[in-house]
């Protein structure tokens, strides 16, 4: 069974080698990586990784801004895309979490029925008060989340998908696929084997659904979303441009969100022996240990140069001390007079 991941990255430089491995321990046999605009390093690790057959990595084809779906359109047309039997497309902080059988990917497509195609259900990793930066698996460090159940005020929780080569495809999008057939709709599952709803199956839309209820839909597997990580490398991911700031006013709504720390999970640990071996086996490649070690240096490098700026030690010092309730949260207990 081939199975490709498909991403998009610009200063992931020192989480790449525990992603590939982290995916090629649950059975992602091909990698195609399009980045854009990379000052740590990143594109330099992925260059090697090519030579040694590991990865495909190709510049952004992107014109303008929207960088990830313009590389997912040219991702369709990929040999490495076209060829495999799955598409996998996530980002370089999500991890699949499989739940039955060897906790692999052939594992959770049997127990689902082998469909179509799989929507998986995020879990929102908080930050856990990690203020420094380690060159350690992050699925280590970070074990809270949210309940599974339910995301800030919402029980709809958003989805990344495993598609299959006969998926009745319009076009990719970074979340689910999408589809023009109004006659027949794809035998489509979330992670535990359930049809997903018939509104986020049916045709494409202008509305773009890419969430549904997620209580018992992680039966089989789970999708653990490391959003912020240390709060170093969060500082180093907001002055790359992901997290929106507008006239250098920083809201911290993204990080209190997304740092409920209510409910522990430690079961993808399960994976971290077979994870240390396949990290092990990559930096033994030429050359890949020694890229690896510089992208660590430019990441720490650059949250060294931020925090000479004032507004990124405000920032931090504003995150160290936000409140652990999101916002829809904290106007509930508002209201009730808990605060």
């Amino acid at each position: 069974m081939r199975i490709t991941a498909v991403t998009c990255v610009k200063n992931e430089g020192p989480f790449l080698l525990e992603w590939i491995a982290f995916n090629r321990v649950i059975g992602v046999t091909d990698f195609l990586f399009y980045s854009n605009d990379c000052s740590d390093g990143t594109d330099a690790l992925l260059d090697a990784l090519a030579r040694h057959g590991i990865v495909t990595h190709l510049p952004n084809p992107a014109t303008n801004r929207n960088y990830q779906m313009q590389a997912l359109k040219d991702a369709r047309r990929h040999p490495i895309v076209t060829q495999a039997d799955w598409v996998w497309i996530a980002d370089v902080d999500e991890f699949l979490n499989i739940h039955v059988g060897d906790h692999r990917l052939p594992a959770l497509i049997t127990a689902c029925g082998n469909p179509q195609a799989i929507s998986l259900h995020f879990q929102f990793f908080a930050n856990g008060g990690v203020e420094d930066f380690a060159d350690a698996p992050v699925i280590a460090q970070f074990t809270h989340s949210h309940n599974p159940d339910i995301w800030c005020a919402d029980t709809a929780i958003e989805v990344k998908t495993l598609v299959r080569h006969d998926f009745p495809l319009g076009y990719y999008g970074a979340h689910r696929p999408f589809h023009d057939d109004t006659k027949h709709q794809p035998h489509w599952t979330d992670g535990a084997g359930r049809q997903v709803p018939k509104p986020f199956r049916s045709a494409a839309t202008k509305r773009r659904i890419r969430a549904f209820p997620a209580r018992g839909a992680r039966r089989f597997a789970t999708l653990n979303h490391y959003a912020l990580r240390s709060l170093d490398s969060y500082l180093v991911k907001n002055d790359r441009g992901d997290v929106n700031r507008e006239h250098r006013a920083f809201d911290d709504s993204y990080w209190r969100d997304r740092n409920d720390a209510a409910w522990e999970d430690r079961s993808i640990q399960r994976y971290l022996p077979a994870l240390h071996a396949e990290i092990d086996r990559l930096k033994a490649l030429p050359g890949v240990a020694d890229l690896h070690a510089a992208s660590v240096a430019a990441h720490r490098a650059r949250r060294d140069a931020l925090l000479t700026d004032p507004s990124y030690r405000e920032m931090q010092a504003q995150l160290r001390d936000a409140s652990p309730f999101c916002a829809a949260e904290e106007r509930i207990r508002k209201e009730i007079g808990l605060t």
